[in-house]
């Protein structure tokens, strides 16, 4: 049976990166695939074969990891599917294959780009739901790639049809078939296909969910609740109420505020989803949160989630959240919440809490409860600053 190596091959030139290639072996014959991958010496674990991910390119070396984890997937494919005809074949028939996969315009090469392209210029969360659309449309797929022209609405039903019996919700196979839709439209427009309309037949619209909100007395609840100091209760509580003092900011634009962006008695910060730049006034109850955490000074953040000493701020980010979530879970069954308690809820019941105080609806954003979160963009784009700030000091005087 044909194997297959990833080696660096080490420029001549001194300071110059050298080039990935794989090396192919079959009956004793040798040859050679080269990549456009490019990587210095150390950022390659030769005695591994894999790629080491530090230092200011670690975006990069990611997404030349996962290319190479994704090309060696094809190349066993490949050979498998050699062995499985069980006649004679050769090491140049291999690299024949590999590199028409290469030509050909198939879903999950071209996907794989659009997600490499996305971590390039820092839209790491966005690459991350399209990577998880890929993982699940390959699994159904048994990660058998299929060309960009042979994708139609039968085929988009079927997929369809198969997250349902697996009981996913109708809102989360349209976020699938919303970012299937999109690579594809993509695609059309470099024109690697023609526009078959496949994602006519199947659902993308998204249906309204239960609200995740609670009211102003459950806040006040869990203000006043009595937990052990410095706890990972009183931690995830005080993250909890920043999130609403700061009008439901969601926790990834949190964990990553930084100290300059307070200047004057304004918050400024931009929207890590959407890009939108947000201005709010500095209040008492959120320099009290700030001022229990003296022991962050060093660090440029403004609260201690993310430690610039540390590597993968946005794995630090996730695994903080993950323990946060779990403590306000906790949070809440100790005032005995009718809903678990997260992160999500304090944005909800922010635009609840405004709601309650006859707060105008062109001051709010209804999800907080818009049909279309492009709605609520739109709309918040042309706010009065002001005005949501008197807005969210109408809220905190009831706290």
């Amino acid at each position: 049976m044909a194997s297959i190596n990833v080696k660096l091959r080490t420029s001549t030139a001194d300071g110059k990166e050298g080039t990935i290639y794989y090396q192919i072996i079959h009956n004793r014959v040798i040859r050679q695939q080269k990549t456009d991958y490019h990587l210095f010496t150390h950022e390659w674990n030769e005695k591994r074969c894999t790629v080491i991910i530090d230092g200011n390119r670690s975006n990069y070396l990611q997404t030349v990891k996962e290319r190479i984890e994704w090309d060696m997937r094809r190349w066993q494919s490949i050979i498998r599917q050699y062995e499985n005809k069980r006649y004679k074949y050769h090491a140049d028939d291999i690299i024949a294959t590999f590199q028409k996969t290469l030509t050909d315009q198939t879903l999950f090469n071209f996907m794989q780009s659009v997600i490499a392209r996305l971590q390039l210029i820092g839209k790491e969360r966005t690459a991350e739901t399209y990577h998880s659309t890929l993982k699940s449309f390959m699994k159904y797929r048994q990660e058998q790639d299929i060309l960009l022209e042979d994708i139609d609405s039968d085929l988009m039903q079927m997929y369809e049809a198969h997250l349902q019996s697996r009981g996913i919700s109708k809102n989360s196979i349209s976020f699938y078939m919303r970012i299937l839709r999109a690579v594809y439209n993509r695609a059309v427009e470099k024109e690697l296909t023609e526009n078959r309309h496949p994602f006519k037949h199947v659902y993308t619209g998204t249906e309204k969910t239960v609200k995740r909100a609670i009211l102003l007395k459950s806040i006040k609840q869990i203000k006043n609740l009595e937990l052990p100091i410095k706890s990972s209760l009183d931690f995830a509580r005080d993250i909890f109420l920043f999130s609403f003092y700061t009008r439901g900011m969601s926790f990834i634009d949190i964990a990553f505020l930084k100290k300059k962006d307070l200047a004057n008695g304004i918050l400024s910060y931009r929207r890590r989803k959407t890009g939108q730049q947000l201005f709010i006034r500095w209040e008492k109850c959120m320099q009290e949160i700030l001022d229990k955490y003296k022991e962050n000074e060093e660090s440029p953040y403004m609260l201690p989630i993310i430690n610039p000493q540390e590597k993968h701020e946005r794995q630090q980010y996730k695994n903080i959240l993950y323990r946060i979530n779990k403590s306000l879970k906790d949070i809440g069954q100790l005032i005995k919440l009718p809903i678990p308690l997260t992160m999500y809820v304090a944005r909800h019941s922010w635009a609840s809490a405004a709601r309650s105080k006859n707060i105008p609806i062109s001051v709010i954003s209804e999800g907080m409860g818009h049909d279309s979160e492009k709605t609520t963009q739109i709309y918040l784009a042309s706010l009065d600053t002001a005005v949501v700030d008197r807005a969210n000091r109408i809220i905190l005087k009831d706290l």
